[in-house]
């Protein structure tokens, strides 16, 4: 409850400038034709009550004004009023007095739909949603026919503030059911009701339920892109949702945003092959989707296939050159999804870049085609073309990688260090840059010791103490490389790439293998699906003499993945179960994509395979 409250004199005087811009408000809105002059709502004892209310609220006592401000809402039946009632009870943290205002509100003018959802929203928000099946029927029957589709699609995100998902997945479920069967329901309003339900259960965590009420609605209208759009987010968790968004996308017509959503999906699950697949699917039905190309772009990179990045880089500059900046969108870039927080330096000199985001992305990674057939003045040519202070470290360290590959390591380092710090997150991001442009000429000592400057000035950051235990791995400190990692899982419990590298490392040299398959499948149950991860375990499994679970897992991360290192393992497995011929096939594949890996060179120098 608000407290009791007594206003104060001393605050009249920027009060009245208030109620004074309340007259003015009038009087500019006022027709400018002549006309037959109108009653102002604002009377003498109005203004008076309003004045009184404003003062309360600046003295201190909200409960005043509330009830001040609540009596002249009731008596002039003003919505302004009444929103300004609940607004001062919110900014109170008061709940019960803001709910009672949306329902003095709804009382008095029953037409208007802002009090219910008023209403919704501060039910949710007090953890009340079994008591939200009244105000939610109503605003359904408060809203004309053909928005409701619009409308169902808002409500779980409408809702989503309240704690109890189960209890908001029930009230959706009680009130939508009606509109998913009988003659009455429209196909789209019933495929909208069920999606919605299915996202309710969703954000419940029962994923099971929400694919099968995805495939119901799928069933009733094949059609329709929300059952979909919902089956490839549920796909990381529920495998079986990705038959729904194959057989759509097979369907002629099919949406190519959805099949952009899609790819998305599957790069996210490091399924870069699937996705580029998909893309190539995009770019032919919709050459001129700019999005698609500059993500077919980054995943051909990836994958290692210069000339077919190169191509779809190009395409992308093309279009993006050729359309205003605001008609040509860049594809999200996966790796945002596990990106840390920004500080408000960042976002305000973002604001203030008039660089092309998608240009800049495509400049870079043309950059990384050139470098990659060795022509570093074709690299620098299409870095000179960056004009993003954002991107000024990355910049920097290309060109760090330029020189350092040419043998000027020290200028290298020298040119990271010279790039300007804004803020700590630029001196963090010079030091992972420093020690990465290291780590590809190999200087391991160097790079641990970037690496440890780094821990000693950013303690207990688990990426920054990730990438020191991969040089101690390097340097051979391998009791060094653990303590580490177990410091990485102590302070970030879920981080699964600190999980396989144990799990990988005694795997690798033959050591504590029960407890390597362990941390390895923690690691899988922490990011399904990975294929470096499918990778290890594979590895772990050969370790242990159990080929045929070796081959399948290992099939399963090259299929997903043809890294060179995937490549080696499975080679190395096929070989022992004397599938030789595979073999070859598979590690001359990979010696195509990256002739220079170091572990595809030592496997095949071991095993003494010419090939």
């Amino acid at each position: 409850m608000f407290p009791s409250s007594r206003w104060r004199p001393a605050l009249l005087a920027a009060t009245f400038g208030l109620a004074g811009a309340l007259v003015r408000v009038e009087a500019a809105t006022a027709p400018t034709a002549p006309m037959a002059p109108a009653s102002s709502k604002l009377d003498a004892p109005l203004f008076y009550q309003l004045l009184i209310g404003e003062l309360e609220l600046r003295a201190g006592e909200p409960g005043t004004a509330f009830e001040v401000i609540l009596d002249a809402a009731r008596r002039t039946r003003d919505e302004a009023l009444f929103s300004r009632a609940v607004t001062i009870a919110l900014q109170a943290r008061a709940g019960e007095q803001a709910l009672a205002a949306t329902k003095v509100w709804r009382t008095t003018l029953p037409a208007s739909m802002e009090p219910v959802r008023l209403q919704l929203q501060i039910l949710a928000a007090l953890n009340r949603m079994g008591d939200a099946a009244e105000p939610l029927q109503a605003l359904i029957d408060g809203t004309p026919a053909a928005d409701r589709e619009r409308l169902f699609n808002a409500l779980p995100r409408f809702l989503q503030r309240a704690p109890d998902r189960q209890q908001t997945a029930k009230l959706l479920e009680t009130v939508l059911q009606r509109y998913t069967t009988g003659s009455g329901a429209m196909p789209a309003v019933a495929t909208a009701a069920r999606v919605a339900i299915a996202r309710g259960w969703l954000a419940a965590g029962d994923a099971p339920r929400a694919l099968a009420l995805a495939q119901e609605a799928r069933q009733a209208d094949p059609a329709a892109a929300a059952p979909v759009l919902l089956a490839i987010e549920l796909m990381p968790g529920q495998p079986a949702a990705e038959a729904m968004v194959t057989a759509y996308l097979q369907q002629p017509g099919a949406d190519p945003q959805l099949r952009l959503a899609y790819a998305r999906a599957l790069t996210l699950g490091q399924r870069y092959v699937d996705a580029v697949q998909q893309l190539e699917v995009i770019t032919r039905e919709q050459p001129k989707l700019a999005a698609a190309l500059l993500s077919l772009g980054a995943l051909q990179l990836e994958l290692r296939r210069p000339k077919e990045a190169e191509a779809a880089l190009l395409r992308y500059v093309e279009l993006a050159q050729a359309a205003p900046p605001d008609k040509v969108a860049p594809a999200p870039d996966p790796a945002d999804a596990a990106a840390g927080e920004d500080d408000g330096d960042d976002d305000a000199a973002a604001s203030e870049s008039t660089a092309d985001p998608g240009l800049t992305q495509a400049w870079l990674m043309l950059a990384q085609v050139a470098e990659q057939r060795g022509d570093f003045a074709a690299a620098e040519g299409w870095l000179a073309r960056v004009d993003d202070p954002q991107r000024a470290i990355e910049v920097q360290t290309r060109r760090a990688g330029l020189l350092a590959r040419q043998g000027k390591v020290d200028q290298a380092r020298s040119l990271i260090r010279a790039v300007p710090e804004r803020n700590p997150a630029d001196a963090r991001a010079k030091l992972v840059a420093e020690a990465g442009v290291l780590r590809d000429v190999k200087r391991w000592q160097d790079a641990f010791d970037v690496m440890t400057t780094a821990n000693q000035r950013f303690a207990d950051d688990p990426d920054l103490l990730y990438e020191q235990s991969m040089f101690a791995e390097k340097l051979d400190r391998m009791d060094e490389m653990e303590r580490l990692l177990r410091r990485v899982i102590a302070l970030r419990p879920d981080n699964a790439h600190a999980h396989n590298a144990l799990g990988y490392s005694l795997a690798d040299r033959g050591q504590r293998l029960e407890e390597a398959r362990a941390l390895i499948v923690r690691a899988l149950e922490l990011s399904p699906g990975d294929p470096f991860i499918t990778d290890s375990l594979g590895w772990v499994e050969f370790r242990l003499g159990n080929t045929s679970e070796a081959l399948r897992l290992l099939r399963s991360a090259y299929a997903s993945r043809p890294d060179p290192e995937v490549a080696a393992h499975l080679g190395e497995v096929l070989w022992t179960a004397n599938q030789r011929d595979e073999a070859r096939r598979i590690w001359r594949d990979a010696k195509t994509r990256d002739a220079n890996n170091e572990v595809l060179r030592d496997t095949l120098a071991r095993l003494k395979v010419d090939l």
